[in-house]
């Protein structure tokens, strides 16, 4: 049996073949939904961890539990004091925000 030769390729070539290069349109559009996408599934994990439902963390912060559920399947946008609202009162945690130039 002969075997298959598999080149690894990096993720960010990957990126790059498919959306371009940091900074180009199509990778901006990329980038930013990724970092939505990061964020729900961050919230999830956090909520889950402190064995919270959605509707009990909606209850905390004053939202509804179908927000809770968009934010974490990346179907919703979310303002910062609401994320941090979310964070710091539903969660009892910190939010830390990194800017990169």
């Amino acid at each position: 049996m002969k075997k298959k030769n598999h080149k690894l390729t990096r993720f960010d070539d990957l990126l790059e073949s498919k959306y371009g290069q940091a900074g180009d349109p199509k990778r901006l559009v990329w980038d930013h939904d990724f970092d939505a996408f990061l964020i729900g599934v961050t919230l999830e994990q956090a909520r889950l961890k402190r064995g919270l439902t959605q509707e009990q963390l909606a209850q905390r912060c004053g939202t509804n539990k179908s927000y809770i559920s968009r934010i974490e399947n990346n179907s919703s946008d979310i303002r910062l004091k609401t994320l941090s609202k979310i964070v710091e009162t539903g969660l009892g945690g910190k939010l830390k925000i990194q800017l990169e130039i």
